[in-house]
């Protein structure tokens, strides 16, 4: 495997040191560049599209790092840095792979980067494959199996596998939750939290923070998604 390709951003000089200095003790990481201001790390992404991974401060001026990441159209694998553990589920809500307390170990760094690396190894090994806007073929039991996305119910992470529900089947297929992100989008599939994304005109009813579809599944809806969910839905 090639050396993945990173970049820090912190706004705290001491912070930002330390993790440059932890990425170059990792011979699978390049360090391509490093940012304080976020804006220009959020411009350079914008333009460069071969960053593998992003060490990112949460705390930040101008634009924080949650909301750097929610506006990148496809963004690498992230590692959250914080000092607050109370932003550890936002992080992963937002697709990271990891996330570390300042301040940082190199102990605990290296089980993040082994974790982002295993991650970034999957995905290229994935075996989803989209043909066109309406269907995927995935690897399912030893064959290449056509899915209609309008088929599709719901889309469960189940460790390095995907479980794919449609009206009659289920499938089990080598791939990660973020590569089917890409797949099925807005308006028509909304990933309710960090294991589900789920068909829209699946859905059955509405009960607090729960989601039942109609072949009688019930999921729980992330706090945090709620109300986007209930907007997507035409609910006041």
């Amino acid at each position: 495997m090639e050396k993945l390709r990173c970049i820090v951003l912190d706004d705290e000089p001491i912070g930002r040191e330390i993790i440059e200095n932890f990425v170059k003790e990792i011979d699978f990481l390049e360090l391509v560049d490093s940012f304080e201001d976020p804006v220009k790390a959020l411009m350079f992404l914008e333009n460069n599209n071969n960053v593998d991974l992003i060490f990112s401060d949460i705390q930040m001026p101008k634009i924080n790092g949650l909301d750097l990441v929610k506006s990148l159209e496809k963004p690498p694998v992230i590692i959250f840095i914080t000092a607050h553990r109370d932003f550890a589920l936002d992080g992963f809500e937002t697709g990271a792979t990891d996330y570390l307390v300042k301040p940082v170990r190199f102990d605990r760094f290296l089980k993040a980067v082994n974790k982002a690396k295993d991650y970034i190894e999957l995905k290229q090994k994935s075996t989803v494959h989209q043909v066109n806007s309406d269907r995927i073929f995935i690897k399912s039991d030893g064959k290449l199996t056509k899915i209609l996305l309008d088929e599709i119910l719901y889309v469960e992470a189940q460790g390095d596998y995907l479980k794919i529900v449609i009206q009659n089947e289920t499938y089990t297929t080598l791939a990660t939750l973020k590569s089917m992100d890409e797949v099925l989008t807005l308006p028509k599939f909304f990933r309710v939290q960090r294991s589900f994304i789920i068909n829209l005109e699946a859905i059955r009813s509405l009960s607090g923070n729960m989601v039942e579809l109609v072949n009688g599944k019930s999921i729980s809806i992330a706090l945090n998604k709620k109300e986007e969910l209930f907007q997507l839905l035409g609910i006041r």
